[in-house]
C-alpha cells in the first residue's frame, strides 16, 4: 500500500511546505535529500528525511537522516539538536505509521570506522516488524 510523503506543515498542522536546507557534501543521502535520486521517501521536512533502506536487514527498515550535512555523532553541535530531536519524533510516527509501535523495533546509529557507519553523513536505522535479536553478539 502506498503512502504519501508527509512534510512538517502536515505533520505540526501548519502550512507551507517548507524549503529544504541544502547540503554542502556530496553523499548518496544529499541527492536522495535533494530528490536526485529515486528513494521510497517516507517524510520530509526542513530539518529531516526518512526513506526507506534499498537493501532492508528486517521488513521494516527505514533510514532517518538531518537535511543538514553531519558527518558523524561526534560532530553534533548545539545547532543540530532541533534536528537530532525531529529524528526520533518522526521515527515515533513513522513506527505507528508502519504498524510496528506495539511489538517494538530498534533504532541504530553508527558512528566513525570502528562502529561501522558506512555513509559519512549521520543516519538512524528503524528496524523492526520481526524480533530483531540481540543487540551484540556474546563472546564466550
Amino acid at each position: 500500500m502506498a503512502k504519501s510523503v508527509m512534510n512538517s506543515a502536515q505533520y505540526n498542522g501548519k502550512q507551507p511546505e517548507p524549503e529544504i536546507i541544502p547540503v554542502i557534501e556530496e553523499t548518496i543521502f544529499s541527492k536522495i535529500i535533494r530528490k536526485e535520486l529515486p528513494s521510497s521517501m517516507l517524510y520530509q521536512d526542513e530539518l529531516v528525511t526518512a526513506f526507506r533502506d534499498i537493501n532492508p536487514l528486517r521488513p521494516t527498515h527505514v533510514l532517518i537522516v538531518p537535511n543538514r550535512h553531519i558527518t558523524t555523532v561526534d560532530d553534533i553541535t548545539a545547532e543540530d539538536e532541533a534536528a537530532m530531536g525531529r529524528m526520533f519524533t518522526v521515527a515515533r510516527k513513522i513506527a505507528r505509521d508502519e504498524g510496528i509501535n506495539e511489538d517494538g523495533y530498534r533504532l541504530i546509529i553508527n558512528c566513525g570506522e570502528h562502529g561501522r557507519q558506512e555513509v559519512p553523513h549521520i543516519h538512524m536505522h528503524m528496524l523492526g516488524g520481526v524480533d530483531v535479536g540481540p543487540m551484540l553478539s556474546r563472546k564466550g
